[in-house]
């Protein structure tokens, strides 16, 4: 049987791993996906929590709208990231200096 601590120790390895993404990486798109590692381990959290409160079901309804969240920041992140990329020519972000044109 899983158990809760099933759910959180995998919840954790991936949150884990989206912050060593997000840390060690110099691509704006590996970045993004470090991001989205880390929010699918709280959304994982969310449904794990959520199936033991078998009255409201809230776990499950907070993980709706975080991956709806989600979806919406990593299509505004993307666009951000193609104008850069179109200005600079460059997704590193350690080469891009000045944002004032």
């Amino acid at each position: 049987m899983i158990t809760l601590t099933h759910f959180l120790v995998v919840s954790a390895c991936i949150f884990c791993i989206g912050l060593y993404t997000v840390l060690a990486k110099r691509n704006a798109i590996m970045i993004l996906v470090g991001i989205e590692l880390m929010i699918n381990a709280a959304i994982l959290n969310f449904v794990a929590f959520g199936r033991y409160d078998k009255i409201n079901y809230s776990g499950q309804v907070f993980a709706l709208f975080a991956i709806v969240l989600a979806a919406a920041s990593v299509a505004v992140g993307l666009a951000i990231i193609l104008n850069v990329y179109r200005h600079y020519k460059t997704i590193n972000p350690d080469q891009i200096t000045d944002l004032r044109d």
